[in-house]
């Protein structure tokens, strides 16, 4: 559906491939496309909500677009931004962007949406308050190929999306109502917030059997007091957020998803 060039709608689940499906109609477009010339800016335009996320799609693209001799590049906030001009002002065919980088690079004139007219929207349902959405309409062309991609499908993004998409294909892979995941045993427990953190003390040693677990927090300050009260009580913990710079966030996921014991190790 995509490679006839039709706007579309695609609700799947996260971690469901989805990547593909757009990226590599993405590359059919860019073959179709005039080559670029000096100071033009990319044809695929890709939106993520997160730094994560927006790295990932880049290693896929970069893992199918070389071999078509296509060019891509990752703009994200957290990272220097010295690297990412010089990847624009050589020239890309494809930007993986989060919204706050990519408008500050419009902004510094680093780059301009004109020659946009393949635009992903990946995770949409996450970026409605990113404050991307008058950027792409002022500089984005109105004939353009946009598709959306969503894990759950609100009245909120449903509205997003008759702005951008016209006449659009609609595929749902499961369900479009927001439920929960019925692999995941939810339990809700209420409490003082006093009792939260011998509760969770009693709960990681019920439940730690030798594999990983994830703690989310609310506020990034707790995230921090939380990980040091842990580490205090011989537990291996390490922690992320938006203060954490790109390579710390990079090496920390790299060992949860190892799984190794880099507390122990270091210190």
């Amino acid at each position: 559906m995509a490679l006839k060039g039709r706007d579309l709608i695609g609700i799947a689940e996260t971690g469901s491939g989805k990547t593909l499906a757009y990226l590599l109609p993405a590359f059919v477009h860019v073959a179709a496309q005039p080559r670029l010339a000096y100071r033009d800016g990319p044809i695929v335009l890709v939106l993520a909500p997160t730094r994560e996320l927006a790295v990932q799609i880049q290693e896929e693209a970069l893992k199918f677009g070389s071999h078509a001799n296509i060019r891509s590049t990752c703009i994200y906030g957290g990272a220097p931004k010295g690297p990412q001009i010089r990847d624009l002002q050589r020239g890309v065919e494809i930007i993986i962007a989060t919204p706050g980088r990519l408008i500050d690079m419009l902004g510094a004139q680093h780059m301009n949406l004109k020659r946009v007219t393949y635009l992903v929207l990946d995770e949409a349902d996450r970026m409605l308050d990113m404050g991307f959405e008058p950027q792409i309409r002022k500089d984005c062309i109105s004939d353009r190929q946009t598709l959306y991609w969503s894990a759950t499908w609100p009245r909120e993004v449903e509205a997003l999306a008759r702005h951008f998409l016209r006449d659009p294909y609609k595929v749902i892979i499961g369900s479009q109502d927001l439920k929960a995941n019925q692999s995941i045993n939810q339990v809700v427990e209420v409490m003082m917030d006093l009792e939260k953190y011998n509760r969770l003390i009693k709960l990681l040693k019920e439940e730690m059997d030798g594999s990983r677990i994830l703690i989310f927090m609310e506020t990034k300050k707790g995230c921090d007091q939380v990980t040091r009260q842990l580490r205090m009580d011989g537990w291996e913990a390490l922690s992320i957020h938006g203060d954490k710079n790109q390579a710390e966030r990079d090496w920390v996921l790299a060992e949860f998803k190892s799984g190794r014991s880099p507390y122990n190790d270091r210190y």
